[in-house]
This record gives C-alpha cells, structure tokens and sequence, in this order.
C-alpha cells in the first residue's frame, strides 16, 4: 500500500504546506500512470466516421448513465480549445484532481461492471475488483491533498503539461 501512495504523488507532499501545482514532477508522473492505467486493455471503440474513442468517452459515457451530466463532464465539455477525447480526458483528470473528486468519478463509473466489460478487455485493472479497490484507495488518499492547476489549459490534446515548464 505505502508503494502504491508513492506512485500516486503522496511522498513529501501531507508534510508540505503548499499546494501541488504543475511544477511537480510527482504529479506528471501520477497523471501519466493515471492516463495509462485507464488506457490499458482499452477495446478500440470508434464513433460513426469518427476518431477513436479513449478513455475520456467511457468516463463520460459511464458517468452519465450512474449521474446524469456531471459538474466535471460539463466542465470539459465547455472547454472549446480542446479538439480530441485525450486531451478532454486530461483535462477531467485535472478537473477532478483540483476538486477532490477523481476517486468518486472513477468509482461511479466502475458501478457498472456490464459496461466497463464493453470498453475494457479482461486484462484491464478496472475489471479486477481486488485492484479496483486499491486503485480507489490511493485515489481517495489523493482528496487530502490540495491541487492547484491551470484548469484552462489548451495544450492537452498534445501532451500533459511537463513539471519543468
């Protein structure tokens, strides 16, 4: 477990007085693994004469069906800079991080098992309850820590923003 907080960004930050901003390695990392683990064993999914779905569709998707429309799919959907579902995906990381609601979105979605089966292959973390559970753990540890991002970054649908900037 105290592995899994250091891969999540834990380390050095609950002893810190500031925030987490984008000049922290530790939280390109954590996005990174983040976008990764949702990306792993993803079946390609493709909309009608459109891009290939990512994980932000199946957020979004999952999301809407447990909700209705979330503050954070509303969030990134006003976001019009943003062209592709990797950037949209990044951005509701971000969102969700700096409102302390990553661990309960990833949750909502995982409440339809039927559905992450549609979207993920049987290789995927998200369809192994015991590693779902550690997953939301280290997530739900992540609410104790204050996140302050640029929210409105246009730069997402090219890469993650990197901690030299």
């Amino acid at each position: 477990r105290d592995r899994d907080l250091k891969l999540a960004g834990q380390t050095g930050y609950g002893d810190r007085q500031g925030p987490v901003t984008d000049a922290s390695a530790e939280l390109h990392r954590l996005c990174g693994c983040l976008e990764l683990l949702l990306q792993f064993d993803q079946k390609e999914q493709k909309s009608f004469l459109g891009p290939r779905k990512d994980y932000w569709d199946f957020l979004c998707t999952a999301l809407r069906r447990q909700r209705g429309d979330t503050e954070a799919a509303r969030f990134v959907c006003s976001q019009d800079k943003l062209k592709t579902p990797l950037g949209k995906g990044r951005a509701f990381i971000r969102f969700c991080l700096v409102h302390g609601q990553l661990a309960e979105a990833l949750q909502l979605c995982l409440l339809n098992p039927e559905l992450t089966r549609e979207w993920y292959g049987p290789r995927s973390p998200l369809l192994c309850p015991e590693l779902q559970e550690d997953i939301l753990d280290s997530l739900y540890a992540l609410n104790g820590m204050t996140f302050d991002l640029d929210l409105q970054r246009p730069d997402l649908d090219g890469a993650w923003p990197m901690f030299s900037e």
